[in-house]
């Protein structure tokens, strides 16, 4: 028998089998790879809305664990996908600069924001007005990171390539069987692959399809990510990745030609040189109604757990939500309220 049986391999499954790891935790994985939010996603770590110039829902307090955590991944699997970059806000007026200020000054967002301006120096952008710098920002190699990670638990016999049948799933009072794996406790990390989880998916997840597209132009030249209306995340060879959109009615993983060409629109008013399309992806964000994270027990099966609901935010969550459900599971920490599926208990 093994101590957890984890259901999905995205930022919630790796942050959780990590920690599983590190505490000498017996586990497998299943995985299908039919979810591919975390994989197409920008891979970006900024603990700042750039909308509206706010902080991140407790970003202050995942943004230590997440750096923590990420740093010490790579070492463990020795390759290097987590790349420390500055987030430009591209500003479009002087009163945008204004407010950049004044949301510098407060205690929560100075750490975050450099109130010292940026010019344009890049022929290729269309900036008259400036860029404000974010710090404590960067991007993470996502491909690399899963492939990387599913590599080692294939090494080590815990890696199972295979869709989760919840029909084989067999409860009992103080285990899990499932073919032939029997396990103390059972973590769904599904994304938004919850909503066919018999168990869970009676939570309210709205679930969110973003869609980016990668332009090779040459004469860009940029290093940093640009955020505009979009973000423009450089990749290296002179590929970009730009979006995403937000779609809540579509509820698949197809690319369409209305968030490209919106795509287009935008980069309209932040490009000035040539590029070409060469990629075009797209994946469902888990997004949930109330835009908390689901985590906590199942209300009926004890050995039942449910990690997901990280939105457009899970790099900087997954370590932290993590943490939190393996101490509630083995230490009786309690899970936060504001996170704790047992908010939805009632309704």
């Amino acid at each position: 028998m093994v101590d957890y049986m984890v259901v999905g391999l995205g930022l919630a499954g790796t942050a959780f089998c990590e920690i599983l790891r590190k505490n000498n935790k017996t586990f497998v994985v299943f995985n299908d790879h039919s979810q591919t939010s975390s994989r197409v996603a920008g891979g970006l770590y900024n603990p700042v809305i750039l909308k509206r110039f706010t902080l991140s829902w407790r970003a202050d307090e995942q943004l230590p664990i997440a750096a923590e955590f990420y740093t010490q991944l790579e070492q463990f699997l020795d390759v290097n996908f987590d790349k420390k970059l500055n987030v430009l806000r591209k500003f479009a007026s002087i009163e945008e600069q204004n407010l950049w200020f004044e949301a510098a000054d407060k205690e929560k967002l100075k750490p975050f924001l450099d109130i010292k301006l940026v010019n344009n120096e890049n022929d290729g952008l269309k900036a008259p007005f400036q860029f404000g710098k974010v710090l404590e920002t960067g991007k993470l190699d996502t491909k690399l990171l899963f492939n990387s990670y599913a590599n080692w638990l294939e090494k080590e016999n815990k890696l199972y390539n295979d869709t989760f049948d919840y029909r084989q799933l067999q409860i009992e009072q103080s285990a899990i069987s499932y073919q032939d794996v029997k396990a103390k406790n059972i973590v769904f990390t599904e994304g938004y692959g919850m909503m066919k989880n018999p168990y869970f998916n009676h939570l309210p997840m709205q679930g969110s399809k973003g869609e980016y597209i990668v332009i090779k132009a040459k004469e860009l030249k940029e290093t940093q990510i640009i955020k505009s209306s979009i973000f423009l995340i450089p990749l290296g060879d002179d590929l970009y990745k730009v979006g995403a959109t937000y779609n809540r009615n579509q509820k698949d993983n197809s690319t369409t030609l209305e968030a490209k060409n919106e795509l287009i629109n935008k980069l309209q008013s932040l490009l000035d040189c040539s590029y070409e399309i060469v990629g075009h992806e797209a994946g469902m964000r888990p997004t949930v109604k109330d835009r908390r994270p689901l985590v906590g027990k199942h209300a009926k099966y004890n050995n039942l757990w449910l990690l997901n609901g990280f939105g457009s935010h899970g790099i900087t969550i997954a370590p932290w939500a993590a943490k939190s459900l393996y101490e509630h599971i083995e230490m009786q920490i309690p899970i936060l309220e504001e996170m704790n599926i047992a908010r939805f208990a009632s309704n």
